[in-house]
Parts: C-alpha cells; structure tokens; sequence
C-alpha cells in the first residue's frame, strides 16, 4: 500500500511538474535566464547605507541570508564525501556562468556568495569542510574555466546547518550550493 501511494505521489509530481526533476530523481539544473531572475529579484528587505556589513558579518547573519535573493542549486552531482565537480558538469556550472556574466555586464560591481552545504551523514567538524570545499570547488570552476572575476564571488560553507532535507541520513538534496546576491548587504 505504501509502495503504491509513493509511486502515485512522484506520478502526480511529474505530471504537475515535469521540468523539476530529471528521470534519475535529479532536479534538473536551472537556466541561466532562471539563476538570472532569482539573482536580480529585489532583497526581501532594504539595509540602509550606514548598516551595510562586511562580507565576514553576512555570513554570520541568518537574517541577512534569508533576505538577500538567492538560488539553489542541487543539480551538480557532488558524490557522497566529496568536493570535486566532474567534467561532465561543466555544462551546468556553464549555465551559472552565463547568468553571472550578464550580471556582471550590468552590475560591475555585484558581489555573489556561493554557499556549500551538505547532508547530515559524518561529524559536524568534517561536514564543515566538505561545505567549504564544495563552494571552493565552485568558485575555480567559475574562475577558471569560465572567466568570472574572483572578486566577485565569495565563498561559505555551512556544513549540515541548513539542510534543505531534515534527516539524519544521507540525503542528496542536501549535498548542494546555494547562489546568494549580496552586493546590496555589504559595505
């Protein structure tokens, strides 16, 4: 009985969504014009000029990170314990980078967080890591392969902290990055 209702359940997520996920269970990666919308959306709230923070206290806040328009992206298959993204994601990370670039070209000046998370499998101490690598691994990917200018993005991992998912177990949806536009936060 239970089998039955699950496989109703995705049959109805499918029809009723049917370029959320992929035929792997995946969702599919979103595009550039999507990351793009997400990114420019206005800030749920306004900081005045004189309470702008460094990046060092955005990443500190909750309150800011909720407000600041963002993006996540759980398409880039990182495997379980790992950092690396493989060549064969290049092209998704390429659909993130069209969206920085013309971000970039209207706004010199726009500053990106690009957050790692991951599931709640492991130590919090190794999860941190892992997180941070994982947008680490973003950011040289970006950089290197893709042109975007280091200054503007920064990095952060916050480990099992957020998880997307509320499990104690491994859990792809968690193992993800999340794009937050920050340049309207920041001194």
């Amino acid at each position: 009985m239970m089998f039955r209702r699950t496989f109703i359940a995705a049959m109805v997520a499918a029809i009723a969504f049917p370029a959320v996920v992929s035929a792997q269970g995946m969702p599919d990666m979103p595009s550039a014009e999507r990351i793009l919308r997400q990114l420019e959306a206005e800030p749920r709230t306004r900081v005045a000029p004189q309470r702008r923070v460094t990046v060092q206290e955005f990443k500190r806040r909750p309150d800011l990170r909720r407000a600041a328009p963002s993006i996540e992206i759980q398409s880039i298959n990182f495997a379980f314990g790992s950092a690396e993204i493989p060549y064969s994601q290049y092209r998704k990370v390429e659909e993130i980078a069209n969206a920085l670039n013309r971000i970039l070209d209207r706004r010199p000046g726009t500053r990106v967080l690009i957050e790692g998370h991951t599931d709640a499998v492991g130590s919090d101490y190794s999860n941190q890591i892992l997180s941070e690598r994982r947008a680490e691994s973003l950011k040289r990917v970006l950089v290197g392969e893709f042109g975007i200018p280091a200054r503007a993005i920064e990095t952060v991992g916050y480990g099992e902290e957020y998880l997307l998912v509320q499990t104690p177990y491994e859990n792809w949806q968690n193992r993800r990055v999340t794009l937050r536009n920050v340049g309207s936060f920041l001194r």
